[in-house]
């Protein structure tokens, strides 16, 4: 479980189909082999590690639900550990467990703050309300306003300057994950389960 709050920006150092090396710092200190860490908001389980960098597996899921496969080296992602039990929850209750993905459709710098209007999934977009939370790339956002296509978040210059998110511009792919809660309340108030999409 996580907390999206970004800790640092890690480097990509190299990729394959079946693993990426990410160089980091701040993360290093007590990480270990077997550790979840949140990549671009993605949970990963690190299965091997060097002084400066740690490497994780991705599989065919992970890939089909995130844009980690778009990836290079030399791309910087946004990393997180997992939460500790007891510590201060300050972003919201985060999974790591990727719904899909949305594209950055503006940027607008708003006074000392930036506005992004992301283009999502319908299949998606029922999961995010005003005012709610939705993880971008891993960071815990508060949503500013939507619809069925659309949602809009504004960041304040810190988010700006220490995520990926200060990176991205219009047209740029980024990972979502929406709201553990609503998905709950909308299975147990309809009785549905959803099904598993493989195409």
């Amino acid at each position: 479980m996580f907390t999206g709050l970004v800790e640092e920006l890690g480097v990509i150092s190299s990729i394959s189909q079946t693993d990426i090396w990410i160089e980091s710092s701040i993360i290093m200190d007590d990480l270990g082999v077997k550790d979840s860490v949140s990549v671009n908001g993605a949970c990963l389980t690190v299965v091997s590690i060097e002084e400066k960098s740690f490497k994780v597996n991705v599989v065919p899921e992970t890939l089909r639900r995130t844009d980690l496969g778009d990836l290079s080296v030399g791309d910087k992602v946004n990393l997180e550990r997992s939460a500790l039990l007891g510590g201060r929850l300050g972003g919201h209750i985060v999974q790591g467990h990727v719904d899909g993905t949305a594209r950055i459709t503006a940027y607008v710098e708003e006074g000392s703050a930036w506005l992004i209007e992301f283009q999502i999934s319908k299949k998606l977009s029922r999961y995010i309300v005003e005012k709610g939370f939705v993880c971008v790339d891993g960071a815990s956002l508060t949503v500013v306003n939507c619809d069925q296509n659309t949602f809009t978040v504004a960041l304040i210059p810190y988010t700006r300057d220490n995520t990926v998110l200060g990176y991205k511009e219009v047209g740029s792919s980024v990972n979502i994950e929406t709201d553990i809660i609503g998905k709950y309340i909308e299975q147990l108030s309809t009785g549905n389960k959803a099904s598993i999409d493989l195409n």
